[in-house]
Parts: C-alpha cells; sequence; structure tokens
C-alpha cells in the first residue's frame, strides 16, 4: 500500500490529505480569509495521521502543492514538507497547483481555466481540456474585456479558482461559466499517486516553489 501525505498551502487555505494507492482517506483543512499555515499545518499532518492510523515511519512519500500562490505560504508548505523528507528518507512529489485545482471540476466539453488571484486585474491562469492535459501553461495575465476571446467564441469556457471574483465582473459571454473555489489537497491525491508509480520525484535539497514572478513586498499601512 502506498501511503502519501498531501499539503496544499498556495492560498488562505491550509490543507492536509492522506490517501492510500491514490483515494482520500482523511482530510482537514481550513479555507477561512486567514493565512492560518504556520499555525495550523503541522497540527494537521498529526490529525489526518491520527485518523487514519498510521505513523510516519509508514508514509511512502510527500506531496506538496508547488505553486504559483502565495509566497508565504508556498515556503511554508515546502519547508513542512522537506522536513519530512529528509528525516524520513522519503521522496518528495510536487504537483502544479493550478492543476490540482482544474480537477475541482468536471467538464463533457469546452476548458477550463484554473486561475489564482494576483496583484489587480492579473491572475495566475493555465487552460486544461476535458482531460485536464494542459493546452496553456501557467502564465501571469493581465485581465481585460478580451482576454479568451476566441476559446469563448468556440467552446464552453470554465473559470475556477480565486481569480475568478474579478474575472467575472469585465468578462460577460454565455460560455463563460464561474466557480469561486480555493486549491485543496484533496485533488492531489490520485495526481501524487500517479507520479509515485513513475517515481517522478524532486531533488530534496534543491526544490523551490514554482512562484513565476519575483516577490514585491508591499509596504505595511501600520504605523
Amino acid at each position: 500500500m502506498t501511503y502519501i501525505l498531501n499539503i496544499e498551502t498556495s492560498t488562505t487555505n491550509c490543507s492536509v490529505a492522506l490517501s492510500k494507492d491514490g483515494e482520500l482517506m482523511c482530510l482537514k483543512e481550513d479555507n477561512s480569509l486567514n493565512y492560518s499555515h504556520a499555525e495550523r499545518l503541522h497540527v494537521y499532518i498529526d490529525e489526518v495521521l491520527s485518523e487514519g492510523k498510521i505513523s510516519k515511519s509508514e508514509l511512502s512519500a510527500v506531496a506538496v502543492s508547488k505553486g504559483p500562490g502565495s509566497y508565504t505560504g508556498l515556503r511554508i508548505g515546502v519547508s513542512a514538507v522537506k522536513g519530512l523528507c529528509f528525516a524520513l528518507d522519503i521522496p518528495l512529489i510536487s504537483i502544479p497547483t493550478l492543476e490540482a485545482l482544474a480537477h475541482k471540476t468536471q467538464i463533457q466539453k469546452g476548458y477550463i481555466i484554473a486561475m489564482l488571484d494576483a496583484r489587480r486585474m492579473e491572475v495566475y491562469a493555465s487552460v486544461f481540456d476535458s482531460n485536464y492535459n494542459c493546452i496553456v501553461p501557467t502564465v501571469a495575465k493581465i485581465l481585460n474585456e478580451n482576454s479568451y476571446f476566441d476559446l469563448l467564441q468556440n467552446h464552453p469556457i470554465y473559470f475556477i479558482g480565486n481569480g475568478v471574483e474579478k474575472t467575472k465582473t469585465i468578462l460577460h459571454h454565455p460560455n463563460a461559466n464561474f466557480d469561486s473555489q480555493l486549491p485543496s489537497a484533496a485533488q492531489m491525491c490520485s495526481l501524487s499517486f500517479n507520479k509515485f508509480q513513475v517515481q517522478d520525484f524532486e531533488d530534496v535539497a534543491y526544490f523551490e516553489p514554482f512562484y513565476l514572478k519575483d516577490f514585491i513586498a508591499i509596504p505595511s499601512n501600520k504605523n
């Protein structure tokens, strides 16, 4: 049996899932508006292992959502995963955040555009077909009223993610469907198991999150 601990911290959702042979066993998450990763991540790890009745030594691998997303959230998640992999001498698996997010919806035809909110009218977005094949890799995209016009003209498009809130204010097309969601570790389970089976592992020492853009510090409003 293959037990994998899956960790998602790229947004405000602090999410931890335990899977067995690609199937979700236990899930703990907090998708409130506040970042709680530093306080809750290790608590959730202990809770899912306890609920699943396995010890850390029984884990086959640890998977992490690699980004893009929150710089701080990604750093916390990756640091935790690296620590576990080093201590337990088990593989590290990385899952593209937008790929896992796309798996939160199922469609018969058209395209899924998974998107996370960035600054102003910008989103991190990637396009997938109905079989979750990546058609357009992750990019930082500034939205306007003509965004994705060619796709919308000919196909139903399903926008999913927390970037949806700004998108639906400017895209008014009958083929546009919107679902405001946050990434979850639950959708990582089958993806991480698939990677485990083909030994698609990361180098624990050198792995870094996929930030996509350089970090820009925002000045504090506090006096």
